[in-house]
């Protein structure tokens, strides 16, 4: 579903953790932006520039996970992925396709 329109946009979708970022990828041949890096505690992309990037129609999907409200900043890591997942989930309706939480970015 995620690799539907994928030239479209520079990110096919968007999720928390490069792990999950890389399964997604891998498996519909489409980029998919790792928010938050490898742990989701990255500073990458903040909030603002997430924003600024679904303005542009850049993301198409937002893949939902059950560990991005878990994210820890405890070891001094940043709260952008938790504030992202967060802004996403109170601005853009989920559905569940095979499990899977998607937000459709493009729906503005």
């Amino acid at each position: 579903m995620i690799a539907a329109d994928a030239d479209d946009f520079t990110w096919a979708a968007a999720t928390v953790t490069s792990m999950q970022a890389a399964g997604y990828q891998l498996a519909s041949g489409a980029p998919v932006l790792a928010v938050g890096g490898v742990n989701g505690t990255d500073p990458y992309p903040t909030l603002a520039q997430f924003q600024q990037m679904v303005a542009q129609h850049r993301i198409h999907w937002f893949i939902g996970s059950a560990g991005s409200g878990m994210i820890s900043t405890a070891s001094g890591g940043s709260d952008e992925a938790r504030l992202i997942a967060e802004w996403v989930a109170a601005t853009f309706p989920a559905r569940t396709v095979d499990g899977v939480t998607l937000h459709d970015l493009s729906a503005s």
